[in-house]
């Protein structure tokens, strides 16, 4: 059920292989389609749109169709998904409710409690946040901004990063009662479910760019919760470039097309960005992340999410603890190789985009497993970093992970402009219970992103656009702007008012009430020495990568300082990474034909912290709890094949949820070894090799008499093999081997499996369980010669 092609002349599909529910009403969405569309051959009424002579023709009526099924003119197949947020599932046919009485956006406060525009409730309404009670004002103060800010915008008249995004609807479950830790709605009981909307991204592109670009990767989730909405704004990687907010705008600058020629796109290789994080020697960290597969991920459900900062929970009885926030897939964590990224963008620039909506659309709805790092302040103060600064992790070693909820995506937007595109995120927006830390780079953000949004989205009323809008009632006095939607009653528009009864009132305890940390301290501007720690971490990651990662990091390095020009920038990066790890700068150095320079100085005489081998932070530790599901395969079908074989294979990977497709050089029916035809889905240069993870290729149909033909399909065995992807060749594996260029030296590699030894079945098994692993990085020391 692919977003791309099919066969050329075959009958619509009568199973999926599945009785769920998911896969059923996505069969049904797909034959409705294709009947209803089939009812209209041509447009029946053009010939009555011309005139005769000199008599004008009469308009005559549209011509219409009725589908066998409302799921055929649906944007989802998910439509029937229900939650408090995207409505009951099942909407009115031929109905605009856009267009019904105003009474549905008339809004009145009486007998409510005054709330921000997120839904949150307002504690207390008469005092800004400060440091002390005779202290400047904070940063921080979500409300008084909000407030504020909407003021400023109220008279008419009068996204940079993150630009290309796709996101999902869905839902998170709590695990267990946490009001222990928190007052957060989300966590309030076990099983209590909170409707979300979740944008995955990548940062440095513009929309047009590619899904698979080297790049962080934005994780955003809105909770839409009973006491407002919170935005956990977070990433693919658990640290950043910068420990300032005051260095964004020099990074992004200098991570974004240069400014006198604006190249290159979606791209951190080139003079600009190295020069600037060279000089930013606190990024040391951040780039070994970048560097590594994390950058190039193989979809957004195999990826993790952090939160990054440290944030505070915050109990109804106002204790607080520290806490990291950590989203861990339950497909596992899985990359792509950059041959096969590169191949990719030219083939399928919406790869991750379209790979999300497929499986949700297929009923394979992608599931992560939220995780909190809890620790107090007494902890924090032990560790022999700062957990202020955003460039730091807590290892899994110091702090465990403690799974506390899963987040399960289960619904496909209906529309991209309205939904995905107009999403506004913000890390201010939090709810009592969710607290900010003084990280300097969070602090920044707390203004940032709203502020971002007001240019963006047309004005400070973009909480009002429904994918924005708050499930907890919104009540307060700010009013007009541009696009107000909310038509407000009477005429107290202030508080405290007498004229409408008091409301919306203020909360009280039960609002947001801000943790108050004691803090005794002059104004400055700087960081704490801690800070200046820049190369353990780095360190740390680098060691606690597998042998074929530090290879891939290392390779990477050489790729993005080959296409810097200037000299002096790639010795000043290899200087950086000498104080990482020796061989990584003596691989980098020789890569890029230079002499490793002397290590760059140091920024602090504070003794450089040890840290032992952390698993965690491999890929290869979570291999993932699902099998094969959404695992894609291509069978390769050439004239010849054995259509009983090539149907035994395709039912089997189906029915472990896997999606099979039938590969061929052409649209078309191929003949079969009986005399029969199996229908081509979809031809090889439509979907080349690096779309797959993994093959399956019946040896005595290679077509060796087309020598076109034979080429392409020798490209994609060898794209195959190159990659390190499961393969099943039915019949002599060494043979199909050789044709491509490779002599396996050894023959013991799980993922190369053949017929030639065993049993079909066999032979099937053990091909699945590579499948439901990782990729074989051994592979990548054969040498394969580019062409044969």
């Amino acid at each position: 059920m692919s977003t791309v092609s099919g066969p050329s002349n075959a009958a619509p599909p009568t199973s999926v292989g599945s009785k769920e529910i998911g896969p059923t009403k996505l069969l049904e969405k797909v034959v409705s389609g294709q009947g209803l569309a089939a009812q209209m051959a041509a447009n029946p009424n053009k010939a009555e749109e011309y005139g005769v002579g000199d008599v004008a023709p009469i308009p005559p009526l549209g011509a219409t169709s009725s589908p066998v099924s409302a799921l055929a003119t649906a944007s989802t197949a998910t439509e029937i998904n229900a939650s408090p947020k995207v409505g009951k599932g099942q909407p009115v046919i031929g109905a605009n409710p856009t267009n019904g009485p105003l009474d549905r956006v008339r809004v009145d406060a009486g007998n409510q409690v005054l709330t921000t525009n997120q839904g949150v409730p307002v504690a207390d309404n008469q005092h800004s946040l400060k440091i002390g009670l005779r202290g400047p004002t904070a940063l921080e103060d979500f409300i008084l901004r909000e407030k504020i800010t909407h003021f400023d915008h109220e008279r008419i008249p009068e996204r940079v990063v993150h630009a290309r995004g796709s996101a999902a609807h869905g839902y998170f479950e709590s695990y267990q009662d946490l009001s222990d830790l928190t007052r957060a709605a989300p966590f309030a009981q076990a099983g209590k479910r909170t409707p979300v909307f979740v944008r995955f991204s990548t940062v440095a592109g513009e929309r047009g760019s590619a899904d698979t670009v080297r790049d962080v990767r934005g994780f955003a989730v809105k909770f839409y919760t009973d006491e407002g909405n919170w935005d956990l704004v977070g990433n693919n990687i658990p640290v950043f470039f910068i420990q300032d907010a005051m260095k964004f705008p020099d990074l992004v600058h200098a991570v974004k097309p240069e400014a006198h020629n604006a190249i290159p796109q979606a791209s951190s290789a080139h003079d600009t960005f190295w020069d600037f994080v060279s000089l930013m020697p606190e990024s040391t960290h951040m780039l070994m992340w970048i560097m590594s597969d994390r950058a190039i991920p193989r979809s957004y459900r195999m990826m993790q999410g952090f939160g990054v900062h440290t944030f505070r929970l915050v109990n109804a009885e106002g204790n607080s603890v520290f806490c990291k926030f950590h989203w861990q897939p339950i497909a596992g964590t899985h990359s792509l190789v950059w041959d096969e990224a590169v191949k990719i963008a030219g083939a399928d620039a919406d790869f991750h985009r379209r790979d999300l909506w497929e499986a949700i659309e297929a009923g394979a709805y992608p599931e992560w497993e939220l995780g909190l790092q809890i620790f107090t302040e007494a902890q924090a103060e032990q560790f022999g970093f700062d957990v202020l600064d955003s460039t730091k992790l807590i290892p899994e070693e110091m702090v465990k992970v403690v799974p506390v909820g899963k987040l399960i995506l289960n619904r496909n937007p209906d529309n991209f402009f309205a939904e995905t595109e107009q999403v506004a995120f913000c890390t201010a927006h939090i709810v009592p219970g969710i607290d900010f830390s003084n990280d300097p780079l969070l602090q920044g953000r707390i203004h940032s992103y709203i502020d971002t949004q007001l240019t963006r989205l047309g004005g400070p009323n973009f909480h009002e656009i429904p994918i924005n809008a708050p499930l907890a009632p919104v009540f307060n006095n700010q009013r007009e702007g541009m696009h107000r939607q909310a038509i407000h009653r009477g005429r107290a528009d202030y508080e405290p008012n007498s004229l409408g009864g008091g409301c919306p009132f203020q909360a009280g305890m039960k609002g947001f009430t801000s943790f108050p940390e004691p803090i005794a301290a002059d104004k400055v501007r700087g960081k704490a020495e801690l800070f200046a720690d820049h190369y353990s971490q780095a360190r740390l990651f680098w060691q606690s990568q597998t042998p074929s990662e530090q290879a891939h990091i290392v390779s990477a390095f050489r790729f993005e300082l080959t296409r810097v020009q200037t000299p002096a920038v790639r010795k000043r990066v290899v200087s950086m990474l000498v104080n990482v790890n020796p061989i990584l700068a003596e691989e980098v150095a020789l890569g890029i034909g230079i002499d490793v320079p002397p290590a760059m100085p140091l920024a602090s005489e504070l003794p450089i912290p040890e840290y032992e081998h952390s698993p965690e932070l491999s890929l290869m530790f979570r291999p993932g709890e699902i099998g094969i599901r959404t695992r894609r395969v291509a069978i390769l079908i050439g004239t010849g094949v054995d259509a009983e074989t090539t149907k035994a294979i395709y039912a089997a990977l189906l029915n472990e949820g896997a999606v099979p497709r039938l590969v061929g050089t052409q649209l078309g029916k191929v003949a079969t070894s009986d005399g029969s035809a199996l229908d081509v889905e979809i031809s090889s240069e439509a979907s080349p090799s690096a779309l797959y993870d993994a093959v399956v290729v019946q040896a005595n149909a290679l077509d060796d008499r087309n020598r076109v033909k034979n080429a392409r399909t020798l490209e994609f065995l060898r794209d195959q093999y190159q990659h390190c992807k499961p393969m099943l060749v039915i019949g002599d594996g060494p043979t199909v081997l050789a044709k491509i260029g490779v002599h396996q030296a050894d023959t013991t590699d799980p993922s190369f499996v053949h017929t030639g030894n065993q049993t079909l079945a066999l032979a099937l098994d053990t091909f699945i369980a590579a499948l439901a692993g990782h990729r074989s990085p051994a592979r990548e020391t054969e040498a394969i010669p580019p062409t044969v």
